[in-house]
């Protein structure tokens, strides 16, 4: 029987023994695993989620009980010190000596730590392992109980510095990113998409310190400080280290095995190192003189060296390796793919950014304009995995490239179906899962949705980047052979939004944990959380007050927050109607606290940067006024636009100021999947631009006509007619049952236009349901938002009436002290945050 050692229990080294199972069955092979680190192998690529529920088991790639079941020894917290090739040994730290026909060098990489002077000092990590994470975990609990507003700095704005700055925020502390290049990400992005990336973290939180060479840690003992100049210095409590990788490469070096110039052990394109029975893989590996950081690469070694063990010797590396990557980095989108850097001798680039959206998409082409050759995209990725496989696979592109990132209002067209694409296109790059490979789960196998597909092909379990396509090629292929479609709001809930919605109506359970734990399983996420939040709100008229940690930050604090950290204030101004008195207030108020003013789009009026402390000073004094909340932060409605009406036009047929405000008064804090807008117009002449909202009504001879499921933003389109000639109880009664249709019916954030879109029947079918009450639930549409509408509360309200509420609206936990960061500067005679100017 021939003896296989795996050196290293990462991720690559997990993968190389799973795929020799499936390759083999492990006969004729006895395999022996050693890990150094006391656990058997974990999904690094997400080991940011420790932070959230400190769960190691979570990120187990697979339970110690997998290996003895099939037939491997796993040996953990044991280091290889020694490689003995000539007797084909080798020895631990232990003593403990064993002998091997295959070795595989599966040790990975370590932080690279700078050589500064005071490196050592407490409260400096690196964030490579879960034990990492636990240190820092506990140290930053001591920092925080001494001090509640401790700072901490990550040396490092890469990929891993990122990460490891969302680890910092998730600690509670001030998180500061520490970069020696003049750019975040330099190896991936280009100076605007790195600046657009940039102002986007900063909105968050992130401060952000560019062109800065440590020359030394500050302290006695312990961190209290960074210096960069002899003036240049940046108070610190805590700093993590994350400034890049070096391959665990002594093992080849003590051997002899033939080593890179600057690390790595050599491998040809079968992972054989200089020693033919001694492979390497992952980021241990030099090939064609590189050291490949990402999952997929290491992956695609461990099943090249399984294949060459076995016999199969035609399996091998390819010359070119795809580095592409998509990463959601702190809640942020970033994507590179192909060349994302493109010298004019090779091709031309396309630019669209939009920095007030921190939007930056840039697509490399072909001097000819035929072959797409690379990009990157940061704010927005959803493209990513179709843009990818166009450039993998040489697809045919738009005769104008640009139609490829345009949002659709400036020209853009959406990509043909994911069944367009041919078989052999590698949809996972990290399990080498192709299309053809999903698809045949489907058709030929015993799949039936996505989680199947996944146990199948093991799909998505890698970096999880393609699941977006994955899931809808098994969408489509399910549609194509005739089969119902579900698609299940996450992880957590095998339910979709309507589903969930009829259950917690049903069982009137009350929170969000006795949600989770009656119809969920896990912990929840950031998907589940605001849904299950929506949920509520639209069964019960639940504020966002009542269970505020499962709200997304702007329905926690009642405010939008602004890019620089402050937040807007937006009163209901119903229908745009406003008394000098009001006016007065507001300008006051503004006045008062140094907020910039702006009249919105939907007649109201915008008071930006307040401090969050602010916030309940500012509602009181509002409130005092006759104002209400806007619900400008929510998931809900926002305005109902009107024009003059026949009060004041000559052309006004109807008085559409008074109807705009009943309106608006009766669904005010209606939440809802997607926020509402809706409009009324006196006259054809549409000047409340009543086609363009959610809802709209335009007055005609005879009442008014109803338009519904019109939308703005990055896909305009305009609301198609509903009904005409009503009178205003008609327009109200259809308008309810239409909005709790939607209400109950649509996916989480999706709006009234594309919920008409995939609405089967389209506006045909929706008149049959709202009008001719086809489905028999006029009556309950009805009472149900007649129950919401006498629910109403005003959350503001609510908020500065409740001492607990009132506890969210401070700096820092434990201390009653202002953000003394966040700075002013005039702009056309208003204050407005730094960060805009």
């Amino acid at each position: 029987m021939n003896k296989i050692i795996v050196v290293g229990n990462g991720m690559v080294g997990y993968k190389f023994c799973e795929k020799f199972v499936a390759a083999s069955g492990n006969e004729n092979f006895k395999i022996t695993v050693f890990g150094e680190e006391p656990r058997p192998a974990y999904d690094r690529v997400h080991l940011s989620e420790f932070f959230e529920n400190q769960d190691a088991k979570a990120l187990e790639m697979a339970p110690a009980e997998w290996y003895s079941e099939n037939g491997i020894d796993l040996i953990v917290d044991e280091r290889v010190s020694e490689i003995h090739r000539v007797s084909k040994t080798i020895t631990t730290a232990k003593n403990r000596e064993l002998s091997y026909d295959y070795l595989v060098l599966a040790t990975g990489s370590s932080a690279f730590v700078p050589p500064i002077k005071g490196v050592e000092k407490e409260g400096v990590f690196v964030y490579r392992t879960i034990e990492d994470l636990e240190g820092m975990l506990g140290y930053a609990a001591k920092l925080k109980a001494e001090n509640p507003n401790a700072k901490a700095a990550v040396l490092g704005g890469g990929l891993l510095g990122l990460e490891a700055g969302k680890a910092v925020m998730d600690m509670g502390l001030e998180p500061h990113i520490v970069e020696f290049a003049p750019k975040l990400m330099p190896r991936q992005l280009d100076a605007r998409s790195s600046q657009v990336l940039q102002l986007k973290l900063e909105s968050l939180g992130l401060n952000i310190h560019l062109s800065k060479a440590t020359n030394q840690i500050l302290g006695n003992g312990s961190i209290v400080g960074m210096e960069f100049g002899e003036d240049d210095v940046l108070n610190v409590d805590m700093l993590v280290i994350s400034a890049g990788i070096r391959p665990r490469d002594e093992l080849g070096k003590t051997s002899g095995l033939e080593m890179g110039a600057r690390g790595g052990i050599i491998v040809n394109n079968k992972m054989q190192t200089s020693d033919e029975n001694i492979f390497a893989i992952g980021e241990v590996a030099l090939y064609n003189k590189m050291i490949y950081g990402l999952v997929a690469p290491g992956y695609d070694m461990a099943g090249v060296a399984v294949n060459q063990i076995i016999g199969e010797k035609e399996n091998v590396m390819p010359e070119d390796i795809d580095m592409s990557t998509k990463l959601k980095l702190i809640g942020v989108d970033v994507a590179s793919f192909g060349e994302p850097f493109m010298p004019a001798s090779k091709g031309h680039s396309i630019i669209f950014e939009n920095k007030t959206q921190h939007l930056y998409k840039r697509i490399n082409v072909s001097h000819d304009g035929k072959r797409l050759l690379g990009g990157i995209l940061v704010g927005d990725a959803s493209d990513y995995n179709m843009l990818h496989q166009v450039y993998l696979n040489g697809m045919k592109i738009p005769e104008d490239p640009s139609q490829l990132i345009l949002p659709a209002s400036e020209g853009g067209s959406s990509f043909g179906s994911v069944l367009d694409l041919p078989d052999t296109a590698q949809v996972c790059s990290c399990e080498s899962i192709s299309k053809g490979d999903i698809c045949c789960s489907i058709t030929e196998e015993d799949c039936n949705n996505l989680g199947d597909v996944i146990a199948k092909t093991k799909a998505t379990t890698g970096c999880g980047g393609c699941k977006p396509m994955v899931a809808d090629l098994v969408n489509e292929t399910l549609k194509s052979l005739g089969k119902e479609v579900k698609e299940t709001i996450c992880e957590h809930f095998d339910y979709n939004r309507q589903e969930l919605y009829d259950l917690v109506k049903v069982s009137k359970v009350a929170t969000y944990e006795e949600t989770l734990n009656t119809f969920g399983k896990g912990h929840g996420c950031e998907i589940c959380k605001p849904l299950v939040a929506s949920i509520f709100a639209t069964v019960t008229m639940e504020t966002a007050n009542r269970q505020p940690t499962i709200q997304d930050t702007n329905d926690r604090f009642l405010a939008n927050i602004q890019r620089n950290g402050t937040y807007s204030v937006v009163p209901r101004v119903a229908g745009g109607e406003i008394t000098p008195d009001q006016l007065i207030v507001i300008g006051e108020v503004a006045k008062k606290y140094d907020l910039y003013t702006k009249i919105t789009g939907g007649q109201r009026i915008d008071l930006f940067g307040a401090l969050i402390h602010e916030l309940p000073l500012i509602w009181k004094e509002l409130i005092a006024a006759g104002f209400e909340s806007g619900h400008a932060y929510g998931k809900s409605l926002r305005t109902v636009k009107s024009c003059v009406g026949s009060t004041w036009c000559r052309y006004g047929m109807h008085e559409s100021v008074t109807f705009a405000i009943e309106i608006e008064n009766r669904y005010r804090g209606l939440r809802s999947p997607h926020k509402l807008k809706g409009g009324v117009s006196g006259c054809i002449r549409e000047c409340a631009e009543a086609r363009g909202k959610d809802f709209g009504l335009i007055a005609v001879d005879g009442g008014w006509n109803l338009y519904v499921c019109g939308n703005g933003g990055a896909t305009p389109k305009h609301a198609v007619l509903l009904a005409e000639q009503l009178n205003d109880e008609t327009v109200v009664k259809y308008l309810d049952r239409f909005l709790m249709f939607y209400i109950r019916t649509a996916g989480p954030l999706v709006r009234t236009a594309p919920w008409l879109d995939k609405l089967d029947g389209g506006i045909e079918y929706l008149k049959q349901v709202v009008i001719e009450d086809s489905l028999g639930i006029a009556k309950d549409l009805d009472i149900e938002m007649q129950g919401l509408v006498n629910k109403y509360e005003c959350e503001w309200k609510q908020a500065v009436e409740n001492e607990e509420v009132m506890k969210r609206f401070k700096h820092f936990v434990n201390s009653d002290d202002t953000d003394d960061n966040i700075k002013f500067v005039p702009m056309r005679g208003q204050k407005m945050p730094k960060a805009w100017v």
